[in-house]
């Protein structure tokens, strides 16, 4: 997916050009004095987002945080219980 970076000027005077490429799947950063600020998306793409935020799927860095570690001082093997994790699907 390729994304193209508008300043916000560029962005409000090419506004159909902004809205056709976001609409063929490519996300438009709108930048304010060189920061990004927002994202114009199609509502497929936004469809897709706010299913996900709905189904709270853990993130990569929870599955790292719940990574078990061991705490005892013995250097036998320990055991430890695994999360029931599902993977999730790929948009």
């Amino acid at each position: 997916m390729h994304s193209i970076e508008w300043s916000l000027q560029d962005a409000k005077n090419k506004f159909s050009e902004v809205v056709n490429a976001a609409d063929a799947g490519e996300p438009q950063i709108v930048t304010k004095r060189g920061v990004p600020t927002a994202v114009v998306l199609s509502v497929r793409e936004f469809a897709q987002y706010k299913k996900m935020l709905a189904l709270k799927l853990p993130t990569f860095a929870d599955h790292l945080l719940n990574i078990p570690v061991d705490d005892s001082d013995s250097e036998d093997e320990f055991e430890f219980e695994r999360l029931d994790v599902k993977p999730r699907d790929i948009f």
